[in-house]
């Protein structure tokens, strides 16, 4: 939200730099984001005076040059030579000084330099109006007429005095806030300066020729609606002062009804419609929900289709607006316009939010009204708008605010205690110093006691409903930074710590996979519905966004790989193709008619795996590599007994699975050409998905220390000609189930595929390490185990014993 300072101090007089009134504001909650400077005409006319012209002598060597003296209030006249016809002696004028840089109003900037124009000094320029940007004309130079001494800056004389804007990141509890007056209210309870409304004395009714019947048939949706009617308006440009004011806080002028309409938004926070009251058919207004279905064009030329939950502001025959969101095209102001309807009402903040996701339109007054506005300053502002309206486009009142407000909005009753005041803040304030807070809040005290005051919240303060909400409204203002923090600090609360500690855990994987040389990528969880399914082939699966702000952001993510992908591309695409990444993030699907969500832990390869250095070269990302990383992640969360099985994946062209009792705990493998080509990927990428809630739920953190073995380990190696289908896997399974005590490790060294062999088999290289706690093996011990686990590969596998 922007906010004009020069504007806030038509609200409250301030004298206090901008810097520290931001700051005030941001220790008050209204974090103040920025500063800038906003210039109504480029550079401010900075280095350009009033000057005078002393005398005026024709060039000696130029017929259309004169030479001059101008006095600009220094201590010596300048030489300026100068080619307008109409320059003379005694004239008032506007002079850009050496080093000024000026914008024209067309063409490139440029600077003043002291030179010599056909052999004669100039030392500076006596300006026209199009030569410092303040119009078209060049004509000649301007001559003013005013009483003003030389040397006094041309911007004082053109009233173009610099302005600071404040942008304020507002948090949506603050609705009070969004406004100048909402900003002012402010500052009045953080300085001992009243703010005051702008005045609307003046405002009268000069006729009540064209009276405007309303009928509120929603209540629950509108509480509040009124309007009057304006005639002999001429639509057309807005005044210097007003676009200026609407430029300043980034809006773009439009005609002079509408940025009256504007300007009271963000001067009061009261959002206004203006209609051209001789297409409101029937001369009625009617609030009331929408039919379902029904078609409306809005102000910008989209077609829509209304739902039964819209609240909408129409006439006799047909609606007119989308209630507080958006007008339709059909009933606005155009230049043609000499009679308006202008409207001010108050709706409830949920219908409107509800209206505004559902047709995907933000506007000004959307962001007001689902907030919530002040009731009470519907009529009030009607008569503001009025009066801007007649000074700048004419016309008069001819109507009688029409003001239908069936059920007044009662401000909130809150009783609070002054010890629970003292317990939440953590700090004595005097009874006296919360009372003014209070005041200077506008909240007023109904009942008094000793320990207690009861409070009246005005409906403006829409987050401020419960005890605990007029407490910190009380430190807000007292100031946070006025809290001291004693060296022993207590709560009234322990939470319980979780255990395992899911964040420590985390912080050690990261720090695992940093030291292994990934990087960690942080994506966005929504995505685009393209990467998971086509129109002939819907995915049931997505969970889709009802109202997405982009059609490349229309679900949620299903897997980590997309949005990481597109990391890649970005990086690959700027030459960093040697990438390891990695990702802890929450994926989500639709299963039975219920949402589900869980974390999984991505890992990527791509290029290569290891750098080249001068002791060695380098190496393409494998398998093998990636495969090493997952098993040292599953090692940390104490996750080393798990088995393997080759996988089918959507997304991979090969992998394998770890499963623990028969629940996947990692996936793993090369993805899909496919899959990278949806993002012009062309180089291998290695991926892998870890069961992140599985392996934190199921950590144990027991470590077992056992004795050294004091008897040698044995080794003996078998190779086995098996089937090509049979996994190193189930080699391993036979194993352990044949041999459960002595068996220690088992490890494969050598694969062979070939000639040498029969047709669809592979041969296998095999160690068997043994060991004994209590003895040493014997050669009898270990022959006899080595025969029955022969026999069991030979029995289960068909294997053949190459002895």
């Amino acid at each position: 939200m922007l906010i004009s300072y020069d504007w806030l101090k038509q609200l409250i007089p301030l004298n206090k730099p901008a810097a520290e009134i931001a700051a005030l504001l941001t220790d008050s909650g209204l974090e103040v984001e920025g500063l800038y400077p906003f210039e109504r005409i480029k550079g401010s006319l900075q280095g350009i005076v009033i000057g005078e012209v002393l005398t005026c002598e024709k060039h000696p060597d130029a017929d259309k040059l004169k030479v001059t003296t101008v006095d600009i209030g220094e201590d010596q006249p300048k030489n300026i030579v100068c080619g307008a016809a109409n320059v003379t002696a005694g004239q008032k004028v506007v002079v850009a000084t050496e080093s000024a840089v000026l914008y024209p109003f067309s063409g490139e900037s440029f600077q003043i330099k002291k030179s010599k124009i056909r052999g004669a000094v100039s030392e500076g320029m006596i300006c026209a109006e199009d030569e410092i940007g303040l119009g078209a004309s060049h004509a000649g130079i301007m001559v003013l007429d005013t009483e003003l001494p030389n040397g006094t800056p041309a911007a004082e004389y053109f009233g173009l005095g610099s302005d600071i804007i404040f942008e304020i990141g507002l948090t949506p509890n603050r609705a009070d806030a969004a406004s100048h007056y909402g900003v002012a209210r402010e500052l009045q309870a953080l300085l001992p300066i009243r703010c005051q409304l702008p005045d609307v004395t003046g405002f009268k009714v000069s006729n009540n020729t064209r009276p405007m019947a309303i009928e509120i048939a929603d209540p629950e949706g509108c509480p509040r609606y009124a309007g009057l009617t304006i005639t002999g308006v001429t639509v057309g440009d807005s005044p210097e002062w007003l676009r200026d004011r609407l430029r300043s806080i980034g809006l773009s002028p439009i005609n002079n009804v509408v940025d009256v309409t504007n300007y009271v938004l963000h001067e009061l926070g009261q959002p206004l419609h203006a209609f051209d009251a001789n297409k409101i058919t029937g001369n009625k207004i009617i609030v009331k929900r929408a039919e379902e279905g029904t078609s409306f064009v809005t102000l910008d030329g989209v077609e829509r289709k209304l739902r039964s939950t819209d609240l909408m502001i129409c006439n006799t025959a047909e609606p007119m607006v989308i209630a507080g969101v958006f007008g339709g095209k059909n009933s606005g102001v155009s230049a043609d316009t000499t009679t308006i309807f202008l409207e001010s009402a108050y709706f409830i903040p949920a219908g409107i939010r509800r209206s505004s996701q559902t047709h995907g339109i933000k506007t000004d007054s959307s962001f007001r009204f689902e907030r919530g506005t002040d009731p009470e300053m519907v009529p009030y502002a009607l008569k503001r708008a009025a009066l801007l309206i007649q000074e700048v486009a004419g016309g008069e009142v001819s109507s009688e605010i029409n003001d239908v407000y069936p059920q007044p909005v009662a401000p909130f009753q809150i009783k609070i205690s002054l010890n629970r005041v003292q317990r939440l803040i953590g700090q004595y304030i005097d009874k006296e110093r919360i009372k003014t807070i209070l005041a200077d809040l506008q909240i007023r005290i109904s009942e008094e006691t000793e320990t207690h005051l009861t409070v009246l919240v005005p409906p403006h303060k829409v987050d401020v409903t419960r005890e605990a909400d007029v407490i910190e409204e009380i430190l807000r203002i007292y100031g946070y930074n006025n809290i001291v923090l004693h060296e022993n600090i207590s709560a009234s609360y322990l939470a319980k710590f979780p255990h395992p500690n899911p964040e420590e855990l985390k912080h050690n994987i990261f720090n695992l996979l940093s030291g292994s040389g990934f990087s960690e990528i942080i994506t966005n969880s929504l995505s685009d519905s393209a990467y998971y399914e086509t129109p002939e082939n819907p995915d049931a699966e997505l969970v889709r966004i009802l109202n997405y702000n982009s059609q490349d952001l229309d679900v949620l993510r299903k897997t980590l790989v997309f949005s990481g992908l597109e990391v890649l591309r970005r990086n690959i695409n700027r030459r960093q193709k040697d990438l390891k990444l990695y990702e802890l993030g929450k994926v989500y699907r639709k299963a039975d008619e219920k949402y589900k969500e869980g974390q999984k832990l991505a890992l990527f390869l791509t290029g290569n795996g290891t750098a080249e250095t001068w002791l060695q070269k380098s190496d393409k990302a494998t398998f093998h590599y990636l495969a090493g990383v997952v098993q040292q992640v599953l090692t940390k969360l104490a996750r080393p007994d798990y088995s393997l099985q080759a996988l089918q994946h959507p997304y991979l062209s090969d992998g394998v699975a770890y499963l623990k009792n028969d629940t996947v705990v990692a996936e793993l493998g090369l993805l899909d050409e496919r899959i990278c080509k949806k993002l012009d990927i062309k180089e291998p990428v290695w991926y892998a998905e870890l069961n992140w809630d599985y392996l934190i739920r199921n950590y144990k953190n027991q470590l077992v220390f056992r004795e050294l073995a004091k008897f040698p380990e044995v080794r003996r190696d078998l190779s086995l000609v098996i089937d090509q289908l049979i996994t190193f896997e189930e080699i391993k399974t036979i194993a352990r189930r044949t041999e459960r005590k002595l068996l220690q490790d088992i490890n494969v060294f050598d694969v062979y595929q070939g000639d040498k062999i029969e047709t669809g088999k592979k041969a296998y290289a095999i160690s068997f390490t043994l060991l004994d706690p209590s003895q040493t093996l014997t050669d009898k011990v270990i022959d006899a185990t080595m025969n029955r686990l022969m026999q069991q590969f030979e029995k289960q596998l068909g294997a053949l014993i190459r002895k």
